[in-house]
């Protein structure tokens, strides 16, 4: 079946062996990928909810892939491995382990060190895990659920609203939040941290 997605500001194009990997054949159009993407995902939410994560594990490559796969497992079967095309966004492939252990490794200098506030440290995770783009899809979606992970698990605060809406599709809530990353993607983190509690 030929897949014809339309794609919202923001969103990272499949390329043909990408969409090769969906795991369900019925799904046509981008409202069910949405949908079974999203059931899928809320199993993934309630696996983190009943779980307590070590800071020495939530910082690793594998629980950043076990997440993703948590996600997207059951609709991809490249969930949770990382991406092997370039993008239109996004570092080159092969950077991308080199690229997150130094996120992994700054993060835990952050939180060491105090260096932002418990929020700041979450979103400044989330804003850099989605320029390196790790996977082929979802990423905005992972690494929001990964700076709520940061917040709810290391800090003990409560996860973000991120604007309380859908940011899959288009609308002024996503809006927002594309413009929040525009102004973090030029040094100004402050409006994605004040959108991640709106």
């Amino acid at each position: 079946m030929e897949l014809d997605f339309d794609y919202t500001d923001g969103q990272t194009p499949l390329d043909e062996d990408e969409k090769d990997g969906l795991l369900i054949p019925t799904i046509a159009t981008r409202g069910e990928l949405d949908e079974f993407e999203q059931q899928n995902i809320e199993q993934a939410v309630q696996w983190v909810l009943g779980r307590s994560f070590k800071q020495e594990m939530i910082f690793t490559e594998v629980f950043i892939k076990t997440v993703h796969r948590r996600m997207y497992g059951h609709v991809w079967k490249w969930a949770g491995k990382f991406r092997k095309t370039n993008k239109n966004i996004g570092v080159d492939k092969w950077q991308i382990p080199t690229q997150l252990k130094q996120l992994l490794d700054d993060i835990q200098f952050w939180i060491d060190n105090k260096i932002y506030l418990p929020d700041e440290i979450a979103v400044r995770f989330k804003h850099k895990l989605v320029s390196i783009h790790c996977f082929s899809n979802g990423n905005g979606r992972h690494s929001r659920l990964m700076a709520d992970i940061i917040i709810e698990k290391i800090y003990k605060m409560p996860v973000f609203t991120w604007g309380a809406a859908n940011l899959v599709a288009q609308g002024d809530a996503r809006t927002r939040y594309i413009n929040a990353i525009k102004a973090a993607d030029a040094g100004d983190v402050a409006p994605l941290v004040v959108f991640a509690r709106s």
